[in-house]
């Protein structure tokens, strides 16, 4: 028997910017199934019993909320990638189990970093429901598909060598640098975890719309089959062009040897999308296994940046072993070079991949 959330309505628990999407109109509260397993994307209500490693929530409209015991939150199943974090899997059943992620994903952790502490306890109260009784999913609320463009958009790719490595930072000052530079653009991330601040960095940048992969029904995208993925890329790039933006940048999360970030990398769909990939790495050995690994692909690597770039002497050792230029996150700010970049981007080369 389902019950209406009210008194406890969708604006009284804490929404997470996972269960963004959610209104109170017509929300119940299901029972929990037994002996059944929670599938990727589940809504549910849940209960904070103890603050550990996460400490606030990352609400749907941005802000960070402080964490106390007996918080209600409204938050999605999803297994977790983040090797300085957490490694979290989708649990057995509806029991306890652990907030994974500051967007408000729950999992239960398989390891986690030596810096990090136990996660947040968490109790799940009821599945999330629709007024049918329908049991609710992130994937309920994904953007429908649109036609692709028929104008060709240039669109620049950014990986790295991992979490970490700088890669939204690159992608936003990219972003920023073709907006000086007077281009409409459109940024995505489409491999991850949940977490607004990406998106919203964009948007602070220039971009004229930004959108992830929770835009197109997905939580995380770790143990996502690499089809459904891909799709994502697509129908993400599709909405983007489909704004009338005259450049992408899409950022593919974690690193190189991460499992969906290597198959989407090769994955069709991305070559035909990619006309030029900016790599981002941690220290100049990243970056040179990096680029030669890319190139070794067939992708078209226009420049090297990422958290290496704070420094002058890793940038020099980057630049002895690479036939790329290496950018800071100031250069890319810079009109001028987002426009070199764009015009190598429209070079004949860069439609090899």
């Amino acid at each position: 028997m389902s019950a209406a959330l009210d008194p406890v309505r969708a604006d009284r628990p804490k929404k997470a910017y996972a269960a963004r999407a959610l209104t109170d109109d017509a929300l119940v509260a299901l029972p929990l199934p037994e002996g059944h397993r929670p599938e990727h994307g589940d809504l549910v209500l849940a209960e904070v019993t103890s603050v550990g490693h996460h400490k606030e929530l990352e609400l749907a409209s941005g802000r960070k909320s402080r964490l106390f015991t007996g918080d209600t939150l409204l938050v999605a199943y999803a297994p977790r990638y983040a090797p300085d974090h957490f490694e979290a899997e989708l649990p057995d059943d509806f029991g306890d189990c652990d907030l994974v992620a500051a967007g408000g994903v729950l999992g239960k952790v398989r390891s986690r970093h030596a810096s990090t502490e136990p996660p947040t306890a968490v109790r799940v109260l009821a599945r999330l429901g629709d007024a049918d009784g329908r049991p609710l999913n992130v994937a309920d609320f994904a953007l429908p598909p649109v036609a692709p463009s028929t104008r060709w958009v240039p669109t620049f790719v950014v990986v790295g060598t991992s979490m970490n490595s700088g890669k939204t930072t690159t992608v936003a000052s990219l972003v920023h640098g073709l907006t000086k530079a007077g281009l409409r653009v459109g940024a995505t991330k489409v491999t991850g975890t949940a977490a607004g601040g990406d998106p919203w960095l964009f948007r602070d940048a220039g971009a004229a719309l930004a959108l992830d992969f929770t835009d197109i029904g997905m939580a995380t995208t770790f143990r996502m089959p690499l089809p459904r993925i891909a799709a994502g890329l697509e129908r993400l790039h599709a909405h983007l062009t489909a704004a009338d933006v005259d450049a992408v940048v899409v950022e593919i999360a974690d690193g190189l040897l991460q499992p969906e970030t290597a198959e989407l990398l090769n994955h069709p769909t991305t070559r035909a999308l990619a006309d030029g990939v900016l790599f981002s790495a941690v220290d100049s050995s990243g970056a040179l296994f990096g680029v030669r690994a890319l190139q070794a692909a067939g992708h078209h690597v226009l420049a090297i940046s990422g958290v290496l770039t704070q420094s002058p002497l890793a940038i020099r050792e980057a630049q002895a072993h690479v036939d790329v230029p290496v950018y800071g996150p100031g250069d890319l700010r810079s009109a001028a070079i987002a426009t070199e970049l764009l015009r190598r981007v429209n070079a004949p080369a860069a439609h090899a991949v």
